[in-house]
C-alpha cells in the first residue's frame, strides 16, 4: 500500500498525461506534488496529483486511465491539445443563469 507523507502545491504549467486507449490521451493539470511511501518496501517517490485526484501508482485511479508521464508547458505556451479539466467540464454542463 502507498500513502502520501507530504505534499506541496504545484506551480502552473505542470500536467499529468494519461492514456485512455492506444490513440487517445488526456492531460490534466497537476495540483500538488506529493511524497509517497510504499509501506511494504519503504521506497519513497515524488508524484504529481492531478485535478482529478489521481496520481501515478494509486489504486484508486479511474479504470482505463494509464499514467504516461508528467510534462511542463510554460504559461505562455498555452495548454495541451488533450487537456481534460474536471472543473471546466462541469462548468460547461451548467446552463447560463439569466
Amino acid at each position: 500500500m502507498k500513502r502520501i507523507l507530504e505534499f506541496d502545491s504545484a506551480p502552473p504549467g505542470w500536467y499529468a498525461r494519461w492514456r485512455m486507449s492506444p490513440q487517445v490521451t488526456r492531460s490534466s493539470p497537476v495540483t500538488v506534488w506529493a511524497l509517497v511511501e510504499d509501506s511494504e518496501s519503504g521506497a519513497r517517490q515524488i508524484v504529481g496529483v492531478d485535478a482529478l485526484g489521481q496520481w501515478q501508482g494509486s489504486l484508486e485511479n479511474d479504470p482505463g486511465w494509464d499514467f504516461v508521464r508528467y510534462f511542463y508547458l510554460s504559461v505562455d505556451a498555452g495548454q495541451p491539445d488533450d487537456l481534460f479539466s474536471p472543473v471546466q467540464s462541469q462548468m460547461e454542463q451548467v446552463p447560463p443563469q439569466r
